[in-house]
């Protein structure tokens, strides 16, 4: 019987068995009838047709015994063994009649004749044996009980000629069963051999599809996540035409960081697992549920926009509803955007974006609805291209500067890196975001510039930094899809005499999604010069674990919803199993998010090394940053 594709033992030699036995029951009727045939004038003739026609009616039964159809994986272990055991006790038997008709001839023939008996009995034995390999009990049973008897009835016919070759041919058997019995066991080995290969392949191929599994699904809801969300919208654009519309929405929940604040992260989890459990019972068999990352979640409707702005509001007035956790009863909104393709737009980007200004608008304007964008968005799109204007107006070299987070070595309490983040304050925009500084100056077309401006700003910080301490420096996906960045990048590293053993690139996975490839390329370009190559984000949704093995990776930066929940003890699980991974594909591991004593005391607990957060460092300007580390 198979166990995961595995065949026992005693089940591979009986099917081996299954191909031996046919042709040696062949060769002994054939045997049987060349031997009578040459004592036919000689011997009676029931001992010339008679009783051969019997032994090649019993090999001929035999044959079709053995040679019937069966399923491997039908056989029992016990029914195997049986099966042995009875053709262990047949074989002698029959050895027994063939030895015994074969004598009885040798009292009637010729000197040549006699011959023959003598090359029947050692060319069948030898057969039996070399066909009984897999079974090599039955084997050493019928050689020695052969052997045994012929050299015994040499030695009483008193011919010293017979008695020689008897003992010869008892010596050729006793190698012979010597070398099988070596080959069984090099039989048995192989097999052990191939059952651990299986065992092993079938434990990898469930880690891997528990793998794959778990990059797909949020570890919190157990939803499907951000990325198996932006996978699922990217399956159906490829099957869909015009004429079949189907619409995303995006949900955030409204006053969830006051609930989250005020009765703890445990507590704040517990509501996002109901609120989430409350959506897909909502949602069963009418749309697919994911959870995008915090409190925002993702909806696929098979369905145009109105149809899916009417569900979407349904789950905003669900979500409502008050949620029991233990003694307490706590109450979020929800508010919603929804996008339809095609008239919102024709690829996930797009429909994302939309259902996101969707979203927006609804949180600003019009909390605790959900809306679907329209024309009338588009104009409000319009409003963006202020941050636009500045930017394109704006002095770099005055308006945007660097900031620098520490990353601490907690076995040694010191800095071993520092990452940099861009800041602009501009005189028309105010301050801007840093994702939105980036996000606008590739729609301008000067995402090369902006970037290139601030690895000169990075790389000025470095020299005056001290050698131990590694910088940090974010790229984008249009750094990552354009060759001129990176080839300005590594231009840079060469000129400016830093060793790039001290250069760590991040990116996110979010950032390699467009052009996945190309972006692989690039980051293998930069890892050749010896800077280090960090994964941003892990574990939000993005992160797979087909990208940890095709990514030229140095570095797991573990995103900062991990550290919020330290505490919960399936995300330590699920930290472990990524400090495992990490170590089995001997990446470092980085922590972000560290906010208090007591994430730091858990983190170190787990076995981490490398910890980010505002409880050892916030973001600071190099001068801070130099004199902290000088202190160090």
């Amino acid at each position: 019987m198979q166990k995961d594709g595995q065949l026992e033992l005693p089940v591979a030699q009986y099917l081996r068995l299954r191909r031996h036995i046919p042709p040696l029951y062949g060769v002994l009727a054939i045997n049987v009838v060349a031997l009578a045939f040459t004592h036919r004038a000689t011997a009676p003739l029931y001992l010339t047709l008679g009783v051969p026609f019997l032994l090649v009616l019993a090999c001929l039964q035999r044959i079709h015994v053995w040679t019937r159809p069966v399923a491997p994986a039908a056989i029992a272990v016990t029914e195997a063994e049986r099966l042995m055991r009875r053709t262990t006790w047949l074989g002698i038997g029959m050895a027994l009649g063939f030895l015994a008709w074969a004598l009885v001839l040798d009292q009637y023939g010729t000197p040549e004749q006699r011959g023959h008996v003598m090359l029947f009995i050692a060319a069948t034995m030898m057969a039996c044996i070399f066909c009984l390999t897999y079974l090599p009990r039955a084997a050493t049973a019928i050689g020695v009980i052969v052997i045994c008897a012929f050299t015994l009835y040499c030695v009483l016919q008193g011919s010293e000629e017979r008695i020689a070759m008897a003992l010869s041919i008892g010596v050729v058997t006793g190698l012979i069963l010597f070398v099988i019995r070596d080959s069984f066991a090099a039989f048995v080995h192989l097999e052990a051999s191939r059952d651990a290969l299986i065992a092993g392949q079938r434990r990898a191929e469930r880690l891997e599809a528990e793998s794959a599994r778990l990059a797909r699904t949020d570890a919190l809801t157990q939803l499907p996540n951000r990325r198996r969300f932006l996978e699922d919208v990217e399956q159906r654009l490829e099957g869909c035409s015009p004429d079949k519309r189907f619409s995303i929405g995006l949900l955030d929940l409204d006053g969830f960081k006051p609930v989250n604040d005020t009765h703890g992260h445990a507590q704040g989890d517990r509501l996002l697992q109901a609120i989430g459990g409350r959506i897909a019972a909502l949602c069963d068999g009418k749309a697919t549920v994911a959870r995008l990352g915090g409190d925002e979640f993702g909806v696929i409707v098979p369905a145009a926009i109105d149809a899916a702005q009417e569900l979407m509001q349904r789950i905003c007035l669900t979500v409502q509803e008050p949620v029991e956790l233990g003694d307490t009863l706590v109450s979020v909104g929800a508010s919603g955007g929804v996008a339809a393709y095609p008239d919102s737009g024709r690829d996930v980007n797009d429909l994302f974006d939309r259902a996101d200004f969707a979203l927006y608008y609804a949180k600003r304007h019009a909390r605790g609805n959900c809306l679907k964008f329209s024309a009338e968005f588009e104009n409000l799109i319009r409003a963006d291209h202020l941050v636009e204007s500045a930017l394109q107006s704006a002095d770099l070299s005055r308006e945007v500067s660097l900031v620098f987070q520490l990353i601490y070595d907690i076995e040694k309490m010191v800095p071993v890196a520092a990452e940099a983040l861009a800041r602009w304050s501009s005189p028309i925009a105010g301050t801007v975001a840093p994702e939105m500084l980036v996000s606008c100056a590739e729609r301008l077309g000067i995402l090369r510039v902006l970037t290139l401006h601030l690895f000169d700003l990075a790389l000025a910080s470095a020299a005056v930094m001290p050698q131990h301490l590694r910088i940090s420096f974010n790229l984008s996906a249009g750094d990552l899809t354009n060759p001129q960045t990176i080839t300005g990048i590594l231009d840079r590293i060469g000129a400016s005499g830093i060793d790039p053993y001290r250069l760590v690139f991040e990116v996110t996975e979010t950032s390699l999604i467009s052009n996945f490839a190309t972006a692989v390329r690039e980051l293998q370009h930069l890892r050749e010069t010896g800077a280090k190559i960090a994964l941003d984000d892990f574990g939000t949704g993005f992160s797979s674990f087909n990208s940890l093995q095709q990514l030229p990776l140095d570095v797991l930066k573990i995103d900062k919803s991990f550290a919020d929940r330290i505490e919960d003890i399936s995300c330590r699980r699920v930290l472990n199993g990524i400090r495992s991974l990490a170590f089995s594909m001997s990446l470092d591991c980085v922590i972000e998010g560290i906010e208090t004593e007591e994430q730091l005391t858990a983190v170190r607990s787990l076995g981490f090394r490398f910890v980010q957060g505002f409880h050892l460092a916030a973001p600071r300007s190099l001068k801070d940053i130099a004199a902290l580390v000088g202190v160090a």
